[in-house]
């Protein structure tokens, strides 16, 4: 699966607040059972002006909110199939997870 490919949530007990997962893991990786997911929830809700953290994107003329803290590791079994891919975001996904990981 490509790196960055959009997915619904599946879970019935999550998907009302955290509509999509992205998987952010590299396509090096796809032959791995797992993968790495970042879900994403309507903008409506509050970060706590965490932008860097929890960058804004658009799927479908709606705003979501990455939740880069929330990233979480997921049998790939459980995405399903992929609905798009948010690679015009690189830059801002990318730089998340560096905020996540390494503070700048």
């Amino acid at each position: 699966m490509p790196q960055f490919d959009l997915h619904e949530n599946r879970n019935p007990k999550t998907k009302g607040l955290v509509p999509y997962l992205l998987d952010v893991q590299s396509d090096l990786l796809g032959d791995l059972a797992s993968t790495v997911v970042i879900p994403l929830c309507p903008a409506g809700i509050p970060t706590r002006g965490m932008t860097r953290l929890t960058p804004c994107l658009e799927i479908d003329g709606e705003s979501y909110l990455l939740l880069t803290p929330q990233l979480a590791g997921i049998p790939r079994k459980e995405l399903g199939k992929a609905i798009g891919n948010l690679g015009s975001y690189r830059d801002e996904i990318v730089g998340a997870v560096d905020f996540l990981l390494v503070g700048f």
